[in-house]
């Protein structure tokens, strides 16, 4: 009895040594490489992607395996595809607690917030800065075959930061996170990956203007994804993109359209939702409006019920820009108040800013003025918050050089000041020796101090002008050199101060140039720059020296001048017209004829008779932006001013403002057109 107890207690401890061992896997890049295909494949089919992941789950992912991390970060990702958040999230929670898993949940959570639509940057850039020890930059294949790089989670996290870079408009940065993606994708030899970098760099280099760099991208792109029809039907998506931006419309809705047929062939039900979606813009720029909401109102509810915020949000805004186009006003308006309830990210400034400008000019096309100077107004702010972000962001690095070099200034008087003091103690020394030496090693001393009390002003004036440079460029505008709102903003608050409640007195014009996003679009946003940089000149040459001119926007100036009445104020805008719209502009794309439309007023708006009609300067803004529209609403290439305005208080005032056409009509208001130069 005795034995066989025994030989059962060996047999026990022997199980529990062995349940204790570490499960080795029996090959880790095939098991990485099928981890990779049931994440892909969940982004359409989650929920079977789900069943197969925990059926095919091996003894060596269990907790405190080798292997635990790498399939607890293919589990996370079904999660999202299939929009459980919050399970997700409790498994960013346990790759949080591996040594090996912490890059993984940093990434994790990244591919969560980019999910729901709000900038995943900080957390990608955390994470691919502990990727980074593996992953170095420059060796990608040793990394990946010695040195254990997860370069798949790396790609991930790159690509949400080439994301946002791009967005941004900085669109060299953004290929060099692309370039630095493909070397992880070739060097792992995914060539799903490969072929989606390759894609990516096609997009980066026509933004900048390099369309046969951009197309042996997408040969490359194409020659990776063959086989793969998921990988073919993005490439293809990424060409639509390309020939969108190089505005072949025609070539981009064939492109996406060849895209929705592979997804289809593929039974991707998610991907084609996208594709659907990204052809409502294709549509809508070909002038197919009705068919443009057919294949949005087809791929709305596939996206919601994936949970796709990102392209959700997206197709609101083209399916309102589509109903205003059909003259659909209230359906348009129900999509714009779904599209208000994603809010704001404040990295997405910019790109929701460019959606504002196409929704106030297709407002103004259909004639909806008061909608039309909403989205403008809405779209300024917009501008305003990514310039301040901008602007505060260059003077914090700034700042920080100014601060670092005071310090270092600092640092130097006080090594200056000691070695003061030890020369000091050694002449001490020495004066009891040589009295004469005394004598001269003081008048040295003195010397050095004055020396360094000279250097000491220097570099306080030196600091001075360094912090008044910083207030000037701050009120600047970096391309043009005008004023900016900023210092507009400043030159009103004193005026109003001075008026002490008086209201604004002054003229008021409000330029815009013309169709300018075709500028940036078909001729790149160098000859933009250039357009923008000489309409400027020409403004100011058009001008009186006392005349404050600002760029207010993006293609937007304001020109303040005081003490101008109406008469002279028409002359000014006049000569702005014509000093634009006569002569071509020369760029590095060749000459471009540029027209601008001018919206202008004198104020108070009665004249000197109209003591009763006095504004603050924000509503006098908002009057000169009203007949801006006015003059872009009959063509453009036109300025409209404000002759008149019966209204005998202010009251009534802003009852004319709230609606301009049939004060207009009614002759309550009376404007002064000025036709622009005739374009040969």
């Amino acid at each position: 009895m005795r034995t066989i107890a025994l030989l059962l207690l060996l047999l026990m401890l022997a199980s529990g040594f062995a349940t204790a061992a570490p499960v080795t896997a029996p090959d880790p890049v095939a098991e990485d490489t099928l981890l990779a295909n049931i994440t892909r494949r969940a982004f359409d089919a989650p929920e079977a992607m789900l069943a197969e992941l925990q059926q095919r789950w091996p003894t060596h992912a269990e907790p405190g395996q080798p292997r635990e991390a790498a399939w607890l970060m293919a589990r996370g990702r079904v999660l999202l595809a299939a929009g459980q958040a919050g399970a997700a999230d409790a498994v960013a929670v346990q790759l949080m607690g591996r040594e090996d898993g912490v890059d993984r949940s940093w990434v994790l959570r990244a591919l969560a917030q980019e999910r729901t639509g709000r900038s995943a940057t900080a957390l990608a850039a955390r994470a691919l800065a502990g990727l980074d020890k593996r992953c170095p930059v420059g060796d990608e294949v040793r990394a990946v075959r010695e040195q254990g790089c997860d370069f798949r989670s790396a790609w991930e996290a790159l690509r949400i930061l080439q994301r946002e870079q791009y967005a941004q408009g900085a669109f060299a940065v953004a290929e060099a996170s692309i370039r630095r993606a493909l070397a992880l994708a070739r060097a792992g030899d995914d060539k799903h990956l490969t072929a989606l970098s390759h894609g990516m760099l096609a997009v980066a280099q026509q933004a900048q203007d390099r369309m046969d760099a951009a197309r042996a991208e997408l040969r490359a792109a194409a020659a990776e994804a063959a086989g793969d029809l998921v990988a073919g039907a993005r490439v293809r998506n990424y060409e639509a993109a390309v020939e969108r931006r190089a505005r072949d419309m025609a070539a981009s809705r064939s492109a996406v359209e060849a895209a929705l047929l592979l997804a289809e062939q593929a039974d991707a039900p998610h991907l084609a939702a996208q594709l659907r979606s990204n052809l409502v813009d294709s549509y809508m720029h070909l002038g197919m409006a009705k068919e443009a909401l057919v294949a949005g109102q087809r791929a709305m509810p596939v996206l919601q019920r994936f949970g796709d915020r990102f392209y959700e949000r997206s197709l609101h805004h083209n399916l309102a820009v589509a109903h205003i186009k059909l003259r659909q006003f209230d359906q348009a308006r129900q999509e714009l108040a779904k599209v208000g309830e994603f809010g704001t990210d404040p990295a997405d400034l910019v790109p929701r800013a460019r959606e504002l400008r196409e929704l106030g000019d297709t407002w103004g096309e259909a004639g909806q003025y008061k909608e039309a100077l909403a989205a403008l107004h809405a779209e300024r702010d917009l501008n305003t918050r990514a310039n301040e972000r901008n602007r505060a962001a260059a003077l914090e690095e700034l700042g920080r050089k100014y601060d670092s070099a005071a310090k270092q200034r600092d640092l130097d008087l006080l090594a200056r000041d000691g070695q003061l003091k030890d020369q000091q103690i050694s002449n001490q020394q020495l004066a009891q020796q040589v009295g004469f030496a005394i004598g001269a090693l003081l008048l040295l001393s003195v010397a050095l101090i004055g020396v360094t009390l000279v250097r000491m002003r220097r570099a306080q004036a030196r600091l001075t002008a360094n912090q008044s440079l910083l207030r000037a460029q701050s009120e600047r505008d970096p391309l043009t050199d005008l004023s900016n709102r900023r210092h507009f903003l400043a030159v009103m608050d004193q005026s109003a101060r001075d008026a002490k409640g008086e209201g604004f007195v002054g003229a008021l014009m409000m330029i815009d140039i013309d169709h300018f996003k075709n500028v940036n679009d078909w001729h790149g946003h160098a000859a933009g720059d250039a357009v923008i940089v000489e309409v400027a000149r020409r403004i100011r040459a058009a001008v009186r020296d006392t005349d404050l001119v600002v760029r207010w926007g993006g293609e937007e100036f304001l020109v303040f001048a005081p003490a101008l009445p109406g008469d002279d104020l028409a002359l000014m805008a006049e000569r702005v017209l014509r000093g634009i719209g006569s002569q071509p502009i020369e760029t590095a794309e060749g000459p471009l004829r540029i027209t601008v439309s001018i919206g202008f007023a004198s104020f108070p708006l009665g004249g000197a008779a109209g003591a009763g009609l006095r504004l603050h300067w924000e509503q006098a803004v908002n009057w000169a932006d009203m007949v801006l529209y006015q003059a872009k609403a009959e063509g453009r290439n036109r300025g409209v001013g404000i002759s008149a305005v019966e209204a005998p208080n202010a009251h009534a005032l802003a009852a004319v403002l709230q609606d301009f056409d049939a004060a207009c009509m009614n002759g309550q208001v009376k404007l002064r057109q000025l036709p622009g130069p005739v374009q040969p």
